[in-house]
């Protein structure tokens, strides 16, 4: 029987969505960017290329998948997406819309600021949004 285990730090961090294929869609509880992260189901796994071949273009899916639904329901400027695990070392791939002006536009969002959490209607709504935008 398969296990998972997600790591504490991403557990805190987050809220889960739903689970797609291979990765469990979360959402970052920061609102100052609509946030969504990818945690690949396997445990162990700290780099893309550590995945078989078959999980690698899984994630690509779904990772392509998560951002044209987080463009198509924010009319973001960009989406950026970064798999970097400098803090939290476990695989996981965050899906970022960014709008001109928004907090420390054009730059990073990593280590900007206090993380500001949703209001309960506010993460009810965009919660429905991208389960709305991925059943379509």
């Amino acid at each position: 029987m398969h296990t998972f285990t997600l790591d504490d730090r991403l557990r805190r961090d987050t809220d889960r969505i739903m689970q797609l294929g291979l990765c469990q869609l979360r959402m970052m509880r920061d609102s100052r960017w609509p946030w969504l992260v990818l945690v690949p189901q396997r445990d162990a796994i700290t780099e893309v290329f550590d995945l078989t071949p078959l999980d690698q273009a899984m994630l690509t899916f779904e990772q392509n998948l998560v951002a044209s639904a987080l463009k198509n329901i924010t009319g973001a400027a960009k989406i950026n997406i970064g798999a970097l695990g400098n803090i939290v070392s476990q695989l996981h791939v965050h899906i970022i819309a960014r709008f001109e002006g928004d907090t420390n536009w054009p730059g990073p969002i990593w280590g900007h600021g206090e993380a500001v959490p949703y209001s309960v209607e506010a993460k009810d709504i965009f919660t429905r949004k991208v389960l709305e935008a991925l059943d379509t």
